[in-house]
């Protein structure tokens, strides 16, 4: 079962094919993604990383978390689901106007 990690504390300069290549070294990785914004395309600061096995997953974890990458020491943990929210109103706006 594929187990999806949370990479934090990423240099601006980091891009998809830098972390997945960071992370390779402990296994199959079937997705690496740096998170941009969408109107400048500027990273975030964060990505995730998917293994396809969780063996592979916990010992990218292990290993790491706190490890210097393009100069910036990362933060690694297991991903949490993102909660269901509920859908935005027309306009995006609320009706305390």
């Amino acid at each position: 079962m594929a187990k999806k990690l949370f990479v934090g504390n990423l240099s601006w300069t980091t891009k998809d094919e830098g972390l997945r290549q960071a992370f390779e070294q402990f296994g199959e990785v079937t997705d690496a993604k740096v998170i941009t914004e969408r109107e400048t395309g500027r990273s975030r600061g964060f990505g995730f990383v998917t293994y396809s096995r969780n063996e592979d997953a916990e010992k990218a974890v292990q290993t790491m978390n706190g490890a210097d990458l393009d100069g910036r020491p990362i933060r690694v943990n297991e991903a949490n689901e993102r909660p269901d929210r509920p859908p935005r109103r027309e306009g995006g706006r609320d009706d305390r106007w």
